[in-house]
């Protein structure tokens, strides 16, 4: 039976039965192992993989109940420890450095002295920082503060790291925030950060990219963009059409990874000598990706396809000053929205924009982002579900880099949306976009979405033929791991079948590397297997007698976010779920009538149209067809 229902609502329900259905294939993969164990009756010999991690030494039991009680409580336990006078005290300061830094794969922030509560932070009232209450830490002096900065670095010299100081200010209450990077081994490590960047045409996207990823400022007339399009009716309409990527690397001390012609004014050379992504990922200690989408109406399918398949950390939505939040950047806005993937505004052309102008669109950016029921229509598309949009997001400004640096950590699960307010010609507001990026975590660092602890998934978002090398496949890694020279399976096919294929060469960002690891986009290349057989939205599982079942039916639960009149049976869309983008037929619903409106919720019977895939119960999915959208969650296969 339908029933009416709030968006917010519904995807607390979603994320439950996803959370739900993960849990239990984790467990029933386990299960299954442990029974493939059992029956080969393996012993396993002391020092193997196979054996457990051991406890981190000295404070290892300590420090992890420490870290789930807030992580102000470790950087406190190391501040301490480093103040006293006690060489033993130093040493267990140094094992829980470095403790930490491995668990967070070689990158750590660390806040010395006392902070400001997040709350003060991000607010844009009057009134002085100091004077506010609920600082967190202990205070310190001037002295103590560069006793702690020199400890700190001494030991990440010692364990062959970089300590970067990020913010540091000697007021009434002196403070410092530090970040402790390692080197990566290699690129196949590398910890990588993955952000979808959209919105209206003419915003500002490309060009904001160029800028950031090539150094050199623009003229005001798109010079920084050219660098980025990829086919000639592109530098020739100025309009991005297809889904690129750019990628933004950082080093070991957290400064951006630029060519040598960043300072250059001529659009030749900057396009030309652009920095490869080989030497940006041999330098990089973090890198992070850019998925430019395109802006236009024209190419929406393109866009969501991209939101979809690409498995973006956070979108970065680009509204122009000048013009405010217009056109597609709503329907951008929406679909991020009801992805519930965070949100991050970048407000551009801020050197060209009338005073009068740029506050008129910083207060609807506020607005829309803080309202809890929005309705708004482009060319009659409605962005709305039943007058109850899911905003309610505080926006902070990032006007200093303090922000930049809490916000990073913390604005992805407080339903906070960062704005930046940027020039792209001046310059300005760039060094906090750049300090925010920075810090962002890792992708792969997701264990709800990625396990490297189970079997191999991975998903083709890309199919290529490349001469003297053969099909190339490139996606993301949805769980477990993969090396060169493994056996695996390429499917489903038209039929539902799966073809055996060997992975000969693994490349991750266009670097060579042997292995790859849940969570990270990388490139594969197959043996004896033809670029037509390969299709976008297929997999790429360990070869077994039993492979992954191909479904053609499923059941879901969905809500209709705008029909303009009703769905009955028989309705065909297009679906998007993870990599996977296919016309599908609704065919049953759990309606007396069998019809569905805007804001109904119901249990549908979906059916692929041209062959079946490869999904599985939990998976979100999206349908649209013209103005019509649908959300949903996967509750059966059948």
């Amino acid at each position: 039976m339908t029933t009416k229902t709030s968006l917010r609502n519904f995807q607390s329900e979603i994320d439950q039965i996803r959370h739900r259905e993960v849990a239990r294939q984790r467990d029933q993969a386990t299960a299954e192992r442990a029974k493939e164990k059992e029956v080969k009756k393996t012993p396993v010999r002391h020092g193997t993989a196979a054996e457990p991690p051991a406890p981190v030494k000295g404070d290892g039991g300590d420090l992890q109940i420490k870290e789930l009680a807030g992580l102000s409580d470790v950087d406190e336990r190391i501040q301490s420890l480093l103040l006293s006078a006690s060489p033993a005290d130093h040493d267990k300061a140094r094992e829980i450095v470095a403790s930490s830094l491995t668990r967070r794969k070689g990158e750590y922030i660390l806040r010395l002295g006392v902070h400001p509560p997040h709350s003060k932070l991000f607010s844009k009232q009057s009134g002085s920082l100091e004077d506010s209450d609920g600082w967190r830490g202990s205070a310190l002096t001037a002295e103590e503060l560069d006793t702690l900065q020199r400890e700190v670095k001494e030991i990440l010299t010692d364990i062959g790291g970089v300590t970067t100081v990020l913010f540091d200010t000697r007021t009434d209450r002196p403070r410092a925030t530090l970040l402790l990077r390692l080197p990566p081994e290699d690129v196949s490590v590398t910890p990588e950060v993955r952000c979808a960047v959209v919105g209206n045409v003419d915003s500002g996207k490309s060009t904001t990219l160029g800028v950031l990823t090539r150094g050199a400022l623009d003229d005001g007339r798109g010079r920084a963009r050219v660098s980025l399009f990829r086919h000639k009716h592109e530098i020739e309409s100025g309009r991005t059409s297809s889904v690129g990527m750019e990628i933004l690397g950082f080093g070991l001390s957290g400064a951006a990874i630029l060519p040598s012609t960043a300072h250059s004014i001529d659009s030749d050379v900057i396009r030309r000598e652009k920095m490869g992504w080989e030497e940006i990922s041999a330098k990089a200690a973090k890198i992070v990706s850019f998925i430019d989408l395109a802006g236009h109406e024209r190419y929406l399918k393109t866009t969501l396809y991209g939101l979809t398949s690409g498995a973006p950390s956070c979108v970065i939505l680009i509204v122009g000053g000048n013009a405010g939040l217009i056109g597609m950047s709503k329907e951008h806005l929406a679909i991020a929205l009801a992805l519930s993937v965070p949100v991050v505004v970048c407000i551009t052309k801020i050197d060209m924009t009338p005073p009068n102008v740029l506050a008129k669109t910083i207060e609807q950016v506020t607005k829309i982002m803080q309202s809890p029921g929005c309705r708004y229509a482009h060319r009659g598309l409605m962005l709305a579900v039943h007058d109850r949009v899911l905003c309610r997001k505080t926006t902070v400004f990032v006007e200093s880099t303090e922000t930049a640096v809490e916000l990073s950590q913390v604005f992805a699960t407080e339903r906070l949306c960062p704005v930046f307010q940027l020039s792209n010609v001046t310059g300005a507001g760039l060094d906090h976009l750049r300090t925010f990026l920075n810090l962002l975590p890792a992708s792969e660092s997701d264990t709800e979405k990625f396990a490297a602890d189970q079997p191999l998934e991975y998903s083709v978002t890309e199919i290529w033929s490349v001469p003297y090398v053969g099909t190339v496949v490139d996606g993301i890694l949805n769980s477990g791991t993969i090396k060169t020279g493994d056996s695996v399976l390429i499917g489903p096919d038209a039929n539902g079948n799966y073809q055996s294929t060997v992975v000969k060469s693994i490349q991750r960002k266009r670097a060579p590397v042997t292995s790859a690891e849940a969570g990270q986009c990388v490139s594969l290349a197959l043996k004896r297997v033809r670029k037509s057989a390969v299709r976008k939205g297929m997999v790429l599982v360990h070869k077994s007698d039993t492979p992954p079942r191909a479904v053609r039916r499923f059941e879901g639960q969905v809500l209709i976010l705008y029909h303009n009149t009703t769905l009955q049976t028989n309705y065909q869309a297009m679906l998007h779920c993870g990599a996977v983008r296919q016309t599908v037929r609704m065919v049953s619903m759990d309606h007396p009538q069998g019809i569905l409106r805007t804001g109904d919720r119901a249990t549908v019977t979906f059916e692929f149209i041209s062959h079946p895939e490869f999904i599985k119960e939990g998976m979100k999915l999206l349908f649209r067809e013209g103005k019509t959208k649908g959300l949903g969650v996967i509750t059966r296969l059948l």
